[in-house]
This record gives structure tokens, C-alpha cells and sequence, in this order.
């Protein structure tokens, strides 16, 4: 695409980029169509009578699904290239979500990427709503289980408190306005990895990575996501053992030097984006 020079009162402000050609847009609904392609990252381990249900709730208009496997005993690997022979498989080669993450977003080929968990506790039918608001500004999407629209069936009392203390916690350190700091469910521009630079092993990745979206000074949105209840098997989060983890990333990343953000380009309608 050619950028071209936008022009107001014989001033120049910035560099729009000419629309994309038709063939490269993706009909997503009735109203609305992208050009940017978009990859969702699935870690997964032992999650093989989950992920037909995943499966069968991701859109048709996805261009990549990347299953990271933690080295599974059942037939978790088998299950996903039947449900989609196109599934990419990745073994992850260290342990853990954040290992299991990294990898799988350094596979992706996509211009955006989605993160979702291998349980059935979040909805792929939720990700138009991540890819509307990245194509329409943001840099980052955040699903939040307290926003309006929102919710939870898993969430104990024990980990609603700790998820509170720790979000009012990173909201005074770095003056975000987060309303959900732990939950699994993100998108953000590929061309941003660099920026989010995971390097954690554990659950605490997703507060990583809004720590580091916010310190990168990326515009960050978030958007209403319902939490099921995990369908099958038990899941491996503790919560005072993980919930210790988020805390001590949270004292690391402020002891920290925090990024230089990057400057922000002039201001561009959406179709700059690849949105119609």
C-alpha cells in the first residue's frame, strides 16, 4: 500500500495509507470487514475433550490456529489436527503458560494475535469483539470479566479478592484504569511482541503483559468477556501459589527501568487500520 500525505487547512498531518484491494478484506459480518489477518495462540496440556468444544466456538474467518502443547499424555494433539487439519502445531520446549505463550506467538504469521485458553472457559465467539476494537485503534485488547457485559462461573471468592488487590495494585503503580489484571483472554498487534517481550513461565503472563502493554505506552482497550467454568479435568491454577507469582512480577516491573514509549503516529481513520 502507497501512504499518502493528509492535508487540513494546507497543513500536513500525518500519512494515511491508500485502502486495501477488496479480494484482501475478510467479511466478518454483514457491516464489517478486515484486511489484517489474525492468528489465536491455544496453549493447551491433556485437553483433549475440551478442545471440540474450543474448536467449534472459534470463527471460520481466523486465518491461523497455533495449538502450543505442553507435553501432553492424552491425545490432546491428535483431537486438534482432526477438529482442523490446518491447525499448527508447537511443543513448547520449557514448562508452563508463559513458556507455552511465548512460543506460540513467536510462531504466529498473523498481523494480529488472540490468546485463549484450552479449557472451554473463554468463548472464541467473543474474539470479533477484540479484533473490532484493534483495528478500529487500539494496540492492546483486554478481556474483562468485570466490565459491563462481563462475567464469571469460576471465580471463588479467594481469587476475586486477590484479583482486585493485585488490579488496584498495578493501577497505582503505572495510572492504568485495568478493572480485570488476571484473566486470559487478549489481543494485541503482532507488530507489538517486542514491546511485551515475554519472559515469565507461569499464570502470571497475563499481568506481564498488561504491565508491559501500559509501560510501552501502547493504547490499551478492554472489552466485556463472559468466564465459563473449565468443561473438563481440573485446572493447574493455585491461587495463593500463582497469586504470589503475579505479586512478585508486579515488584520486579517496578523496580524495572519502564520502556520509552514509542512516539504515537498521527491519529488515522480506520481504514488505515484494514477495516470496512
Amino acid at each position: 500500500m502507497n501512504p499518502e500525505s493528509v492535508r487540513q487547512n494546507g497543513k500536513q498531518i500525518g500519512m494515511l495509507r491508500s485502502m486495501p484491494p477488496l479480494e484482501r478484506f475478510i467479511p466478518l459480518t454483514p457491516h464489517m470487514a478486515i484486511s489484517p489477518t489474525v492468528s489465536v495462540v491455544v496453549p493447551a496440556m491433556n485437553e483433549a475433550e475440551n478442545l471440540p468444544h474450543v474448536f467449534a466456538t472459534l470463527p471460520q474467518w481466523i486465518d491461523e490456529i497455533v495449538l502450543v502443547d505442553g507435553h501432553s499424555v492424552d491425545d490432546t494433539v491428535a483431537v486438534a489436527r482432526r477438529l482442523r487439519p490446518n491447525v499448527r502445531i508447537i511443543t513448547q520446549s520449557g514448562r508452563g503458560k508463559g513458556d507455552a505463550l511465548a512460543a506460540g506467538f513467536a510462531a504466529c504469521t498473523g498481523d494480529i494475535i488472540v490468546m485463549i485458553d484450552a479449557d472451554g472457559s473463554t468463548d472464541g465467539r467473543e474474539i470479533i469483539q477484540f479484533v473490532g476494537a484493534l483495528v478500529t485503534g487500539a494496540d492492546f485488547v483486554k478481556g474483562s470479566r468485570y466490565a459491563a457485559g462481563g462475567g464469571s462461573d469460576d471465580l471463588t471468592f479467594s481469587r476475586r479478592a486477590g484479583n482486585k488487590v493485585l488490579t488496584t495494585l498495578v493501577n497505582l503503580i503505572y495510572g492504568t484504569r485495568y478493572s480485570d489484571l488476571c484473566y486470559g483472554y487478549n489481543a494485541f498487534w503482532a507488530r507489538h511482541l517486542k514491546a511485551l517481550d515475554l519472559d515469565c513461565e507461569g499464570f502470571e503472563v497475563e499481568t506481564l503483559m498488561n504491565i508491559r502493554a501500559a509501560k510501552a505506552g501502547l493504547r490499551v482497550h478492554e472489552v466485556p468477556s463472559h468466564e465459563r467454568c473449565r468443561i473438563h479435568g481440573e485446572s493447574n491454577l493455585r491461587a495463593v501459589r500463582d497469586g504470589l507469582r503475579v505479586l512478585r512480577t508486579i515488584i520486579r516491573e517496578w523496580r524495572q527501568r519502564p520502556y520509552a514509549p514509542a512516539p504515537e503516529p498521527h491519529a488515522a481513520p480506520a481504514a488505515d487500520q484494514g477495516a470496512a
